[in-house]
C-alpha cells in the first residue's frame, strides 16, 4: 500500500460535515406493482469506496446504511406486474395515448427535479463519481428525457401523414415489444439506466429495473417519482443479487425485451438463460477496446490533453474511454513526454474536492486487476513513465501511463476499465489498422493527424471496424442526438434519443384500399391511428 496515496483518504471523523453521507434505510428500497417499500428481507451492507484513515494507519470503507438482497420471488413478483401490464398488448399501459404516454415522461421528470442534489450525493458515495460530474450525470438524464419527448413528437408526426401505394393507403407507426428488463452499469448508474428505461416505457413497454450493483441507492431515491408518474406495473424496480434475480426472469420466458448495459460476457450467460431467444430483442452496450491512432504529423500538444481526457475522465471507468493508445513509431517518445506531464497534472483525492480527477474506485477488486495488467506489460518490456503511476491505496490507484506496450500483453488487447494509460508502436498506418481487425471489440477510434490524404484511407478503413470515427478528438457518447452502437462484442442495437425508440417498438400498420374512409373515421376511436397536434395533443 502506498502510504502517500493513503494519505488522500481524510482521517477517521474528519469528513467535512457538508459532505458527510446519510446512513439510511433507502438502499432497501423495491417498486413493485406500484408500490414503494423498504424490503423486509435479507440486506447487505453497502461501503463506500472512500475509505477513512485510522490511528493505526488502517483505512477502512465508509458504510452507507443496507441494500436489500431481493431474490427470485421478488424479481418473480416485478416481472408478474409487467406482464398484466403488458396483458398480451390489450393492457392499459400499451394501449395508452401518445399524449397519456408523454404526460407520465414528463411528471416523472417534474417529480425528479427536486431530487438533483440527494441523488448527485447518492453517486459521489456510492461510486465516487466527482460532485461537479455527479450534478451532471443527473443534468444530463433529465435533458434526454426531454429530447425523448421531442423526438417522439417528431416520429409520430412524420408516421402521421400516412402512405399510399397501389391502391391502398396505410398509417404505419411504432408499436412496443411486451415486457423489457434494463440492466444498467455502475459507472453511469443514473444515466445509462434511464437512457434505457425511459425510450421502453414511453413507446409503451412495461418495465423491469435491476438496480446496477452499485448505485443502488442512487437509482432507489427515483423510486417514488417513477411510482407516481406511471401506472401500477408499468415499471418496477428490485435491487439484489443479479443471477437470483435476473436468472429467473429470463428463464420464464416472459421477458421480450433484454436491454443491458455491461460486458458481453454477462449479455452471453442471460441470452442462453432465455427459452426462446430467437423472439427476445437484444439492446446490449458491451465492452470496448477504442484505440488513439496517433500519426507523425499529428498536433502532439493538441493531442495529449485530448488523449489524457478520453482515457482517464472519471478514472478511465466509461466503455467510450482511449483504452489504448497507437503512436507511430517517429513520434511515439515525444507524445508520452507530454502524455505523462498531462497525467501527472491530474489530481487525486475524495469526490468532493474541488477540481479531483482521480478518485475511489467503486468496485475493491478492480485495483488488484489493474496492478495485474501492469506488471504483465512490465514483464514484456513496458515501463510505467509517470511517476507512482500503479500504486495504490484500497480503492486509489494512481494513473499509470504505460509504455511501449507489446501487442502480447494484456493491455494491448484487454479492457481496462480503469485509470491505465497503454502506449504501443506502429510504424505504417496499416499495422494500427491491423490491431481493430483483430480486437473482438469495434466501438470507436479516434485518429490524430493533419494530411487528409492519410486519414481519409484511415476513416474509410475504421468506418468498416467501428461505428465511430473521431478526428482530432476523444472517443465519446455525446452529443446524445448522434447513433451510440458497436461492431463484434461491443454492442447489438443502437442508442441515440431517436434510434432508441426504435429499438423498443417495432413498425406496425393499418392499411385500407383507397377510398374506404376508415383510417379517418378510427382516429377518433384508436389511439394507435390517433393524430398528435403541434404539441403532441
Amino acid at each position: 500500500m502506498s502510504r502517500e496515496l493513503a494519505s488522500a483518504f481524510p482521517a477517521a471523523g474528519s469528513i467535512p460535515e457538508q459532505w458527510r453521507p446519510a446512513v439510511d434505510e433507502v438502499g432497501r428500497t423495491l417498486l413493485l406493482d406500484g408500490e414503494v417499500s423498504l424490503f423486509e428481507g435479507a440486506r447487505a451492507g453497502m461501503l463506500s469506496p472512500v475509505h477513512t484513515r485510522g490511528t493505526g494507519g488502517g483505512l477502512e470503507p465508509v458504510a452507507l446504511g443496507p441494500a436489500a438482497r431481493a431474490g427470485e420471488p421478488e424479481g418473480r413478483r416485478a416481472l408478474d406486474a409487467a406482464v398484466r401490464a403488458w396483458g398480451d398488448g390489450r393492457g392499459d399501459w400499451p394501449r395508452a395515448s401518445l399524449q397519456e404516454r408523454i404526460r407520465c415522461v414528463l411528471d416523472f421528470v417534474k417529480r425528479a427535479e427536486p431530487l438533483r442534489e440527494p441523488v448527485a450525493r447518492a453517486l459521489l458515495w456510492e461510486v465516487g463519481k466527482p460532485w461537479a460530474d455527479s450534478l451532471k450525470e443527473f443534468d444530463r438524464t433529465l435533458d434526454y428525457i426531454r429530447e425523448t419527448v421531442e423526438a417522439l413528437l417528431d416520429v409520430e408526426r412524420s408516421a402521421a401523414r400516412g402512405v399510399r401505394a397501389g391502391g391502398f393507403e396505410a398509417r404505419v407507426r411504432r408499436a412496443p415489444l411486451g415486457v423489457a428488463l434494463c440492466l444498467g452499469p455502475y459507472n453511469y448508474a443514473v444515466n445509462e439506466v434511464f437512457t434505457l428505461v425511459i425510450p421502453a416505457l414511453i413507446m409503451g413497454n412495461p418495465v423491469v429495473v435491476k438496480t446496477p450493483r452499485y448505485g443502488v441507492r442512487a437509482n432507489a431515491l427515483l423510486a417514488s417519482a417513477l411510482a407516481g408518474a406511471f401506472p401500477a406495473g408499468s415499471v418496477g424496480l428490485v435491487t439484489g443479487d443479479g443471477p437470483a434475480l435476473v436468472g429467473p426472469m429470463m428463464e420464464s420466458g416472459s421477458v421480450d425485451v433484454l436491454a443491458l448495459i455491461g460486458s458481453h460476457r454477462t449479455a452471453q450467460v442471460l441470452l442462453r438463460q432465455h427459452p426462446h431467444p430467437y423472439r427476445l430483442r437484444s439492446v446490449l452496450g458491451m465492452g470496448a477496446k477504442n484505440p488513439a491512432i496517433v500519426l507523425e504529423d499529428a498536433d502532439l500538444d493538441a493531442a495529449a490533453p485530448e488523449i489524457v481526457s478520453g482515457a482517464l475522465t472519471f478514472n478511465g471507468q466509461r466503455c467510450t474511454a482511449i483504452k489504448l493508445v497507437l503512436a507511430q513509431r517517429r513520434v511515439a517518445d515525444a507524445l508520452v513526454e507530454r502524455l505523462a506531464a498531462e497525467v501527472e497534472s491530474l489530481k487525486v483525492g475524495m469526490p468532493w474536492e474541488g477540481g479531483v480527477a482521480i478518485t475511489p474506485l467503486p468496485d475493491p477488486e478492480r485495483p488488484a486487476y489493474l496492478e495485474g495488467l501492469v506488471e504483465d506489460a512490465l514483464a514484456g518490456g513496458a515501463r510505467v513513465v509517470n511517476r507512482g503511476g500503479g500504486e495504490r491505496a484500497a480503492t486509489l490507484f494512481r494513473p499509470a501511463l504505460v509504455y511501449p506496450v507489446a501487442s502480447g500483453a494484456k493491455l494491448h488487447s484487454v479492457e481496462q476499465f480503469g485509470p491505465i494509460l497503454p502506449v504501443a508502436t506502429f510504424d505504417e498506418p496499416e499495422e494500427a489498422l491491423g490491431v481493430l481487425e483483430r480486437s473482438p471489440f469495434g466501438q470507436q477510434a479516434s485518429v490524430f493527424g493533419r494530411d487528409p490524404a492519410v486519414v481519409g484511407p484511415l476513416v474509410d478503413h475504421l468506418a468498416n471496424l467501428v461505428c465511430r470515427v473521431n478526428l482530432n478528438a476523444q472517443c465519446r457518447r455525446g452529443p446524445d442526438v448522434l447513433p451510440f452502437t458497436g461492431r463484434k462484442d461491443s454492442a447489438a442495437g443502437t442508442l441515440s434519443v431517436t434510434d432508441a425508440l426504435r429499438v423498443f417498438s417495432i413498425r406496425s400498420l393499418v392499411a385500407e384500399r383507397d377510398g374506404e374512409g376508415m383510417l379517418e373515421a378510427l382516429a377518433g376511436t384508436s389511439t394507435f391511428l390517433e393524430q398528435p397536434g403541434p404539441e403532441g395533443g
